[in-house]
């Protein structure tokens, strides 16, 4: 590791980084967009991969809009927690947008601020079902192959759409 300017350790080489998007407000592909294209234009970050959009029912109350999700593969040299800091105020700026880090290559943490692998991805179809479609070998640390957690939830009301999100030029 290295310091950046910031005085926080850098990885040397890129890391592999896993983020879920989600949009229930507004123009929600819109904003799913502006979400991939403000990753891509963070320094030390390249999207590698956009995963197809998915539909979602809302997990809250009653009356919510459905959700799009999507998942965004990226290459860092950001730590983690700058990382999750960049998600965050990408957020903060769209104001319909969550994102959130679910891995940061095989790193586990269990830092309140920042919990890695993100403790509930193992068991959110809307994470896990367009994480498969841009890497059907993915692993979760600390709970396997994807592929095989996907299967433990299905029923969870999730659906492919035919939306795209566009790869960052």
């Amino acid at each position: 590791m290295t310091e950046n300017v910031l005085g926080v350790a850098a990885p040397r080489r890129p890391r592999r980084a896993v983020l879920s998007l989600g949009s229930n407000l507004g123009e929600r592909l819109d904003q799913l967009q502006a979400a991939v294209d403000a990753l891509a234009d963070a320094p030390g970050v390249r999207v590698v991969a956009v995963s197809p959009v998915y539909e979602t029912e809302p997990v809250g109350g009653p009356g919510q809009p459905e959700y799009l999700n999507a998942v965004v593969v990226v290459e860092t040299t950001l730590p983690p927690r700058l990382l999750l800091e960049h998600g965050q105020a990408i957020e903060e700026a769209l104001r319909r947008v969550r994102t959130d880090l679910v891995t940061y290559e095989d790193e586990t943490s269990d830092d309140p601020e920042l919990t890695l692998p993100h403790p509930r991805a193992h068991e959110r179809a809307f994470v896990l079902a367009p994480w498969y479609d841009v890497d059907p070998a993915a692993v979760l640390p600390g709970h396997g192959p994807v592929a095989r957690l996907l299967d433990a939830v299905r029923g969870q009301g999730v659906r492919r759409t035919d939306l795209q999100l566009r790869m960052p030029e």
